[in-house]
């Protein structure tokens, strides 16, 4: 029997395995038949935010939208769409909701799945929220959650249900009514409040606690909440390494510690520079601000060297479950920081052929001829995820889905003339 198979690079936790049986409308078996199989998607999320492409989805592109696109859904399984309160709902009862459904919908149209970040964050938020009585807040926040969840069901269905909620209560850079609130009610019935909301607006939501704070108090935190039975579906993890790539060691203990808790980790904001790194003295990456932060030709091919060791390393850790990365270009990139994998003149950077290698690469199986043998079988090997079938004589093409570190047997009937009996 023939077997389809993958590069040997792949983590052996990432693959799965099937036994395909090809039969005709008859029942009979595709003998010595030539087959067809590729994947057209990875089971493991391949993330990059979406912020970008609102303006494009909704008929107001800019030049070189379409080229950033491609770039985009080259790498991309999974976007992060931007719904910042203060932003998303600017004026009281007006959110943007139409403009990010057909922001949502354009990305599902390309295949790509999608997560709203955050329903519950002190930071960007409305301004008309101020001086209202705490009550008034928390019934806001709460019709908010659930406005949201809502409307945007079947089409995002992972959320950050609420973010940085170690600082929540502490937060003293600007005001805010999440602060006030969260000192008042405590973090664990903040975070109570957010997924129990979201939850039960949507029971089949994947959600999410994600922070930047990635110390004990985190760890505190998830115990804390975990023991008050509320139920986390994955827990976030941000590595925003504007001041130099951790390293492989720093990055997987890190991970260990939170893959204790038997939840999937999404690595869920990530970033290497690709020009000069920021100073090491600098504890919040907030106040790093300068005229210019240039890429560097130095810079860049550091930039792609570090993500492709980022990335397999991550990979490589059974609980991690998808990586996002924090920027497709440069332009308008957080803090100015040159983050992209697309330089702001559209060009892109060693970065993301890097990633190409392995997304499209190492971890990929192209398209590739078969025969099935003598009771009309074939096996196929790879990256967990999804891939397409189709036999010679027959335009008709049907799926598979490899489950990670699973046997499976499947069952194909295709309708194709002159096949070999």
């Amino acid at each position: 029997m023939q077997l389809a198979s993958c590069r040997a690079e792949q983590p052996a936790h990432r693959l799965g395995d099937a036994v395909v049986t090809v039969t005709d409308a008859t029942g009979e078996p595709l003998r010595d038949a030539e087959v067809t199989v590729a994947q057209t998607r990875h089971a493991f999320g391949f993330g990059n935010i979406g912020f970008d492409f609102i303006g494009y989805a909704n008929g107001a592109g800019r030049e070189g939208d379409a080229e950033l696109a491609e770039a985009y859904t080259e790498l991309f399984n999974w976007a992060t769409l931007p719904f910042y309160w203060g932003r998303f709902e600017p004026e009281r009862g007006r959110p943007d909701t139409a403009r990010l459904r057909k922001t949502a919908e354009w990305f599902r149209s390309q295949g790509v799945a999608l997560k709203g970040h955050p329903l519950v964050w002190h930071t960007v938020q409305p301004p008309w929220l101020l001086g209202l009585p705490l009550d008034e807040v928390e019934r806001l926040q709460r019709e908010r959650i659930r406005r949201d969840v809502a409307d945007f069901a079947g089409l995002i269905d992972t959320w950050d249900a609420i973010n940085e909620a170690v600082i929540m209560p502490v937060f003293d850079n600007g005001d805010n009514a999440i602060t006030p609130l969260a000192r008042a009610r405590g973090r664990i019935p903040m975070i109570r409040m957010a997924f129990e909301e979201a939850r039960a607006t949507n029971p089949a939501a994947t959600l999410l606690i994600n922070d930047f704070d990635l110390s004990s108090a985190y760890e505190c935190l998830i115990e804390g909440v975990l023991e008050a039975g509320i139920r986390i579906d994955a827990i976030g993890l941000q590595t925003h390494m504007h001041q130099g790539y951790w390293g492989e060691d720093t990055m997987l203990a890190m991970v260990d510690r939170f893959a204790r808790y038997g939840l999937p980790l999404h690595l869920t904001e990530n970033s290497l520079v690709s020009g000069h790194i920021m100073p090491a003295d600098v504890v919040d990456l907030n106040d790093y601000r300068i005229p210019s932060w240039p890429s560097t030709d130095e810079g860049e091919a550091r930039q792609a060297a570090e993500l492709a060791r980022h990335y397999s390393s991550l990979v490589g850790h059974p609980a991690v479950e998808s990586i996002t990365y924090w920027g497709i270009t440069d332009a308008g990139a957080w803090l100015g920081a040159p983050i992209g994998l697309v330089r702001a003149d559209g060009s892109r950077k060693p970065a993301h052929a890097a990633l190409k290698a392995l997304i499209k690469g190492d971890w990929w199986l192209p398209r590739t001829v078969l025969r099935t043998d003598a009771e009309g079988r074939f096996g196929l090997r790879g990256f967990a995820g999804d891939y397409e079938v189709g036999a010679t004589g027959s335009s008709a093409r049907s799926a598979i889905c490899l489950s990670q570190q699973q046997n499976q047997s499947v069952h194909l009937t295709m309708e194709v003339e002159g096949q070999i009996q």
